[in-house]
């Protein structure tokens, strides 16, 4: 893999135009993407195949509902029947460095099977919603997130996932990139009960497959049900439930438990209580989200155009901005003398060079520090250094740790000015930084859109007495002081 070879379409010499065609998302092969498979979306779907995919996930669950309910499982069937790997070769989700997130784990299975015969025992029977929802999950316990049911929901469709890349690769991929292999737990068998392997023409990259998804059915953010829509919009659902008595029901035992001015948390923990206490608000609430179905396909759509832009346009400008540089590639020195160089190849190219422009989208600036941290990441293709994700180990998470064996080891934090907890980080990351036995070295990188962002950094370092601190760095990615990217 050369160090412009960052997509799907890249590695695999496939023309970008040819892979949209066919409805496939062009995955980046460097760092997961924050994408997600939304079930919804394929219940909502007109396509037939899609809400086959859907019926076929309620259908395992509601094997998994049954065997719950007949007896105990023993911990082999537990695993066999309920726990779950993520499909890290969708290279989608939360991991931010590579493809390896943490998947699926004992809690969620647990968790499943405890819910089985509660919240999901009438799978199939539904009185108030038109259909069955796994999203159900994630409504009535905390900690599932939409991470959680889209890994899942990936495990339960990995066999069309598996299909749907073999038609595109036998098609469009060099034969030297594409291999057969045996793929585990693809095929559920209703007679033997047991997880079936199957084999197919897949992709191959650093000695593992890649699996495509359709762009129709991911979407960014949250999932379309999901707990935090339900918290948002639990007053409201309440007010129009149709049943008076458990309308009052509701209410009464919602407020009971608030004091006369109550906070975020505690409103949070009431909402959370009455959902316990009351659980057919949940099914008004997701018969509010299918009523509004056509909404979440056109906010996905457009969710997925925006990461498209950023992770794949815009990116692909940045590698164009470092090809121009010919003394990039060749960076050396030790880890920390080669971060505090491609630091300032970034800051040079958003401040004098026309790249502030990567780091708008349709012309506001990009909010989320994880967008421009991914973006950051690319400017590290080619190095000889590790670059990883540090692992939070009490000293609080840090973006990157760049390391070179067991000695050199540097660490880079890249916040955004807006980020409202950006003076209490910066003071606990002075002492953290002080502590630090592994890595010596850390730079901290903050990015301002405005003068009066500007000026915030500027007071909140002469606060801590951190001004002259050299391995605070500011990139100045303002618009109104700056060249177009095509008149720089």
């Amino acid at each position: 893999m050369t160090a412009t070879e960052i997509h799907f379409t890249d590695y695999f010499h496939v023309d970008p135009a040819v892979l949209q065609k066919y409805g496939a998302f062009n995955i980046s092969l460097v760092a997961d993407l924050p994408l997600f498979i939304d079930p919804f979306l394929l219940f909502n779907s007109p396509k037939r195949q899609y809400q086959d995919l859907h019926e076929e996930m309620i259908r395992y669950l509601r094997f998994l509902r049954d065997k719950s309910g007949a007896t105990d499982i023993d911990q082999g069937l537990l695993r066999a029947w309920f726990l779950f790997g993520e499909v890290r070769q969708t290279w989608l989700g939360f991991t931010t460095f590579g493809n390896r997130g943490s998947g699926l784990g004992w809690d969620f299975a647990r968790a499943l099977q405890k819910n089985l015969n509660t919240i999901f025992r009438t799978f199939g029977q539904e009185q108030i919603t038109h259909g069955s929802h796994l999203e159900k999950l994630c409504l009535i316990r905390s900690g599932v997130g939409r991470d959680n049911i889209s890994d899942f929901t990936t495990n339960l469709i990995k066999g069309f996932l598996l299909e749907y890349t073999e038609t595109f690769t036998v098609r469009h991929v060099p034969k030297q990139l594409r291999r057969v292999v045996s793929v585990p737990r693809v095929k559920f068998n209703y007679d033997t009960e047991v997880w079936q392997a199957g084999e197919y023409e897949l992709p191959m990259f650093r000695g593992d497959f890649v699996l495509l998804t359709p762009r129709d059915i991911l979407t960014r953010d949250e999932i379309w049900i999901d707990r935090p829509g339900l918290f948002l919009e639990f007053e409201r659902i309440v007010t129009a439930l149709p049943d008076e008595a458990l309308r009052a029901q509701v209410n009464n035992y919602f407020l009971q438990r608030l004091s006369k001015e109550p906070t975020r948390k505690e409103k949070d923990l009431s909402i959370e209580a009455a959902i316990a206490k009351y659980p057919e608000v949940i099914e008004y609430y997701i018969r509010s989200r299918e009523d509004n179905g056509n909404t979440a396909t056109s906010i996905s759509q457009s969710r997925v155009q925006d990461s498209e832009a950023v992770f794949i346009t815009q990116v692909r400008e940045l590698v164009e901005l470092l090809r121009a540089n010919t003394a990039f590639y060749s960076i050396s020195g030790s880890t920390y003398d080669e971060a505090r160089q491609r630091v300032a190849f970034f800051k040079d190219m958003i401040e004098n060079k026309g790249g502030h422009a990567l780091c708008y989208l349709k012309k506001k600036p990009i909010v989320r520090e994880t967008d421009l941290q991914l973006m950051f990441r690319f400017t590290w293709m080619g190095t000889q250094s590790d670059v990883g994700r540090e692992v939070n180990d009490g000293r609080g998470p840090v973006d990157y740790k760049i390391s070179r064996g067991s000695r050199d080891k540097s660490l880079v934090e890249f916040k955004l000015a807006r980020n409202s907890h950006l003076k209490q980080n910066l003071a606990k990351q002075v002492e953290i930084y002080q502590k630090a036995s592994d890595a010596t070295k850390a730079i901290k990188v903050i990015v301002y859109f405005t003068s009066e962002e500007h000026e915030k950094v500027q007071k909140i370092l002469r606060e801590l007495g951190l001004s002259r601190d050299q391995d605070i760095i500011l990139i100045d990615a303002r618009a109104d002081n700056k060249p177009s990217g095509s008149k720089a």
